[in-house]
């Protein structure tokens, strides 16, 4: 039975390994302090944030989350740490600054079996931004837990000092800095559930009609709630336009064995007298159709997988809900299996001193015997959480096998036979695919990595010199040149993905050295003008991007969105930009970052193909430019992590098979159809 406890409340724990899970509405810093007998913190080695994700015994999350879990085996705690502080803190970048403003956080104490052990509300805050959670403390020799819920205005830096930390104010600033680089390399997660069991949904449509549901905001790459846009990604102010929040069919459609009702058609007058209808007339009122049936099982087999086995309105948000729940199982998975290795190697390490303590047993058969013995059974748990984590892999790879197939083309690789059969789409789709993830114990396990359209972030595909993950090294042009061709293939797929007339494309290479990579998007005729070269082709193009989000951002905000100029390109806007900062004054750079900053909001996105150290000059000027785009790498790199655990996912590109002439033959079916809707 789960012990509820309150303020000030303790219970003994009955287990040595044990999970602390944490939800809190919005996401949180999570981290931990150790104490002495007195609860003082000697230094920052005693403390485990995000910066420092790991200590003996303890592992937290290495970004801010909504929901954490953390291991704990007390079991490996240095015998000197007498108390364990569990913090709580609001991220410094961004959202909410006090806990008086969100829901109140909870948090329970799990076996590693899930059983909850002990739970915990903290209520009462109100503008506490950092708090102590909970204290696991040791009494007689045995480990027990009590609820704190301390709060602290000044936030972690007051939260460290009332620990006896000296370096506080240092160790809290450092903290903040690694939760904005975690959120600059984490992956978005999708937005929550609506009242209606429907995911918020935008079209980057920024002149709303008449008959368009209201403005919605995106939560931020789960299903995939995206997790809140960080600060220098302003939350996009589109309307839903005539598509369902959840990408199920537009309203006012029938469905197949749904009668229409108020919610399907548009209401009408009300008579005299009668009763006013107060339901909105475009909302979806059901739940989502359930998934597929799995086909029967053999007796002892599991189910066989099933592509689209997700909730969703339609097939193509099933299948992004079922790719999502691939990710966050094979993180939570891969999780368990090193939490168990690293619990072996503990015990083992733990035994083995125990056995060399004596001095008279370290040399003949007794000390032998049990060297022998501790590596035995740090084998046998091996073993057993390897059979365990080889199960759950080969469950997952029978459902990608399934899946990977049965994608539509935005979600696809570009091999995949389904572009063989591409059409230009009449709706924008959920999320594109930008790549492929895979964690070093499963490397031939790939999950997409899809994004939510529109995009909120940039994109930076960094061209700088790096080792590749097989130790080989490529030069500098080999590396922008397969940057540029990442870039084209990305951008091609964004502008495919699109119906025609609702993406367009420019493209800014300053010295020319990108006109080899970008020739598919220069012949098929896909790009709004020729790429823009020279200082005065980068300021035009500039220029009239920014006079673009100055428009509509003025025309949104007073109010008269229908009344932007008659020759102002409404469609999406992609940016490519090769060689930054060449050809770049200050002005451009001045423009640059504001088009990073705003433009997502009203429908202009950026693409920069770059080398950071080739800004270097421009000094920290540049860094919030770099945190507000999504960093991705033309060669394999884990520097990605996913938004539950925060494992480092080595990253691949979408690239075009060698050889394969999908892309010309995608691209001229774009421009055609562009060609036809001018």
């Amino acid at each position: 039975m789960t012990a509820e406890l309150v303020r000030g409340q303790n219970h003994p724990l009955s287990q040595a390994r044990l999970e602390i899970r944490i939800a809190a509405g919005t996401p949180v810093v999570a981290g931990a302090t150790l104490g002495d007998e007195h609860g003082r913190v000697h230094g920052v080695e005693w403390v485990v944030h995000p910066g420092a994700p790991t200590l003996p015994g303890l592992e937290v999350s290495r970004q801010a989350a909504a929901d954490h879990r953390l291991a704990v085996d007390l079991g490996a705690v240095p015998e000197a740490v007498h108390r364990v502080h569990v913090l709580l803190a609001l991220p410094a970048a961004g959202g909410p600054v006090r806990f008086g403003a969100v829901a109140a956080p909870f948090v329970a104490v799990t076996g590693l079996d899930g059983t909850e052990l002990v739970s915990y509300t903290i209520t009462g805050l109100d503008a506490e931004s950092a708090v102590v959670a909970l204290e696991l403390y040791r009494r007689q020799g045995a480990w027990k837990v009590r609820a704190v819920g301390q709060g602290y205005a000044g936030g972690l830096a007051e939260l460290l000092t009332d620990q006896g930390l000296p370096q506080a104010g240092q160790l809290a600033h450092d903290i903040h800095e690694a939760v904005a680089r975690g959120l600059a390399r984490a992956v978005p997660m999708p937005p929550p559930l609506t009242a209606d069991g429907d995911r918020l949904r935008q079209t980057a449509t920024p002149t709303p009609g008449a008959d368009q549901g209201s403005s919605a905001t995106q939560g931020t790459p789960g299903a995939v709630p995206p997790q809140p846009p960080s600060p220098n990604t302003p939350q996009p102010l589109s309307p839903y336009g005539t598509q369902s929040p959840g990408g199920g069919p537009v309203s006012g459609t029938p469905q197949p064995g749904h009668t229409p009702g108020p919610a399907d058609t548009t209401p009408q007058p009300p008579t005299v007298g009668g009763p006013v209808d107060y339901s909105h007339p475009r909302r979806q009122n059901t739940a989502p159709p359930p998934p597929p049936a799995a086909p029967p099982a053999q007796p002892g087999q599991p189910a066989r997988p099933v592509a689209g086995d997700a909730t969703g309105w339609s097939m193509e948000e099933r299948l992004y809900n079922q790719v999502w729940g691939m990710f966050e199982d094979l993180a939570r998975s891969t999780a368990a299996y090193r939490s168990a290795v690293d619990f072996a190697d503990s015990r083992m390490e733990k035994e083995l001193d125990a056995a060399l303590a004596d001095p008279r047993s370290r040399i003949g058969g007794q000390g032998d015997a049990a060297r022998e013995a501790a590596r035995a059974k740090y084998t046998q748990l091996v073993e057993q959480a390897r059979a365990a984590y080889d199960r759950d892999l080969g469950q997952l790879t029978a459902e990608s096998e399934v899946v990977e197939p049965a994608l539509p083309p935005a979600y696809a690789r570009w091999d995949n036979p389904v572009w063989h059969g591409y059409r230009v789409p009449f709706e924008v789709p959920m999320a594109v695919r930008l790549g492929d993830l895979h964690l070093p114990e499963c490397a031939e396990l790939r999950i997409p990595m899809l994004v939510r359209l529109p995009l909120e972030r940039g994109l930076w595909i960094d061209s700088g010199a790096a080792g590749s993950l097989d130790g080989s090294f490529l030069d500098s042009h080999e590396l922008h040149r397969l940057a540029m061709d990442t870039a084209v293939a990305l951008a091609a797929r964004l502008v495919a993905v699109h119906p025609a007339g609702d993406y367009t494309l420019h493209v800014i290479d300053p010295a020319g050295s990108g006109a080899q990579a970008l020739a598919p998007l220069v012949w098929s005729g896909v790009l709004a003008a020729p790429p823009a070269v020279g200082a005065a082709g980068v300021a035009e193009v500039l220029a009239r991007l920014t006079q673009r989000v100055d428009l509509v951002q003025m025309a949104v905000r007073g109010g008269a969105a229908d009344s932007l100029p008659p020759g102002l390109d409404t469609s999406e806007q992609l940016l490519i930009v090769n060689d930054f900062p060449h050809g770049f004054d200050d002005r451009a750079v001045t423009q640059l970052r504001y088009l990073a900053d705003e433009g997502p909001s009203v429908g202009v996105h950026l693409m920069m193909v770059a080398d950071r150290e080739d800004a270097s000059g421009y000094g920290p000027l540049l860094d919030p430019l770099w945190r507000s785009l999504m960093r991705l790498t033309p060669v394999p790199d884990d520097h990605l992590a996913d938004p539950w655990v925060g494992h480092a996912w080595t990253y691949e590109p979408a690239l075009v098979p060698p050889g394969s002439q999908v892309l010309q033959q995608v691209l001229s079916q774009v421009a055609e159809a562009r060609t036809k809707y001018t």
